[in-house]
């Protein structure tokens, strides 16, 4: 089959690769109709996430249809339309009962290279390093599905492929960031990062209540979208000075949420992001934590730091003192896709939520390399590149 892999920073080639085969009773086969380059991608892409290979296949945001099951798979047939969420849970452990499906004991076979760095090792990801399990990704003809029956949905006849691939990974990934939010009736929600995960945060925030969110970001067709798509106000980080900015939205108190929704690539302007570059070049910082820095510094007193953008190991600079003092909470966590698929499945089908304008650039599997390029960049408007792996 043909697959995009990683071959070094910025350097991904379409290869043909063994067809993927069940190996365990609780395995399913996709034939994936639809894979979306993440934004948590473009950390492979950059070379800042450890443990990843030549010949890595890429990919964790996808949808398909059934083609093999193990023996033990009882929900799942051949020819459904599934949605497959990009964590992988066991579904027996402690944390898959309670509902943290990211933390999964059983998952990721390479619990001991996490367990060096984390001290505790967090479930498999598809297509996301070694770190995670070393699973193959979803930018291919097909994949193999470790416990099938937990972590791949059955689509609605309703609900289109272009709405329900993000089911995947943007939408409860943005629906968890405004959950840990706490968010309440009448409550002011600073969302930084207006790609995909961000765009969905928002539209779960008034979903949940919000009275006003305000998406920050630097390139204006994400925040054009952020506003006609999910009637955000709007801020260019480049243009204003945010801190200020949120205090007189929120008439000098501070949002009353703040969700980091960019993570360990932050670009920040002036020194703080020379300070930045520098030392994570150097391999004395392994991620820019700009986001994450003023999030803390612009929230009221008492408010929630919500953080889904993905960071990897070490930061600088926090100013944990300012935390403190103003009693912030503080949550974090790679999304737990399989508590919130059903539900989210529901609210598409509903039209309360629709993530299909993410969907700005189909493209053959062949195109891989180039769409990395563009998604990076952030050329030609580009929100999400989805590949179509078999057409």
């Amino acid at each position: 089959m043909k697959a995009l892999c990683w071959n070094g920073t910025k350097k991904l080639n379409v290869e043909n690769v063994p067809d993927p085969t069940i190996l365990r009773p609780h395995d399913a086969i996709i034939k994936v109709t639809m894979s979306s380059v993440c934004g948590s991608d473009l950390h492979l892409y950059n070379g800042f996430v450890p443990s990843m290979r030549e010949g890595d296949i890429i990919g964790h945001e996808f949808m398909g249809e059934v083609v093999e099951t193990g023996t033990e798979v009882k929900k799942l047939k051949k020819g459904d339309r599934v949605v497959t969420v990009s964590v992988i849970g066991c579904g027996e452990c402690h944390y898959c009962r309670h509902g943290s499906w990211s933390l999964c004991d059983n998952s990721n076979p390479h619990a001991f290279m996490q367990e060096k760095i984390y001290n505790y090792a967090t479930g498999g990801i598809f297509g996301y390093s070694h770190l995670f399990g070393g699973y193959a990704g979803s930018h291919a003809q097909y994949i193999r599905v470790p416990y099938a029956d937990n972590g791949a949905f059955l689509i609605p006849e309703d609900v289109p492929d272009e709405k329900a691939v993000f089911v995947s990974d943007a939408l409860p990934t943005g629906y968890m960031a405004a959950e840990m939010g706490n968010i309440k009736p009448g409550d002011v929600v600073a969302v930084w990062g207006a790609g995909g995960v961000g765009q969905m945060a928002i539209q779960s925030a008034y979903l949940m209540g919000a009275e006003k969110v305000i998406a920050i970001d630097r390139f204006d067709f994400r925040l054009k979208a952020a506003a006609k798509h999910s009637k955000a106000e709007t801020l260019d980080y480049e243009k204003t000075d945010i801190l200020e900015a949120l205090k007189e939205a929120t008439g000098g108190r501070g949002p009353d949420v703040c969700i980091d929704a960019v993570g360990m690539e932050a670009r920040p302007t002036g020194i703080e992001n020379a300070y930045d570059k520098t030392k994570q070049f150097l391999r004395l910082e392994s991620d820019r934590p700009g986001v994450l820095r003023q999030a803390i510094m612009a929230c009221r007193k008492g408010g929630t730091i919500s953080v889904v953008g993905v960071y990897a190991g070490l930061t600088d600079k926090i100013p944990m003192g300012v935390f403190m003092n103003k009693a912030l909470t503080m949550r974090a966590g790679q999304m737990h896709g399989q508590k919130y698929a059903p539900l989210l499945l529901e609210m598409v089908q509903q039209e309360r939520l629709d993530p299909s304008f993410l969907l700005t650039h189909p493209m053959p599997l062949e195109a891989g390399p180039a769409a990395y390029e563009m998604f990076n960049d952030k050329t030609d408007n580009c929100m999400r590149a989805v590949f179509m792996p078999n057409v």
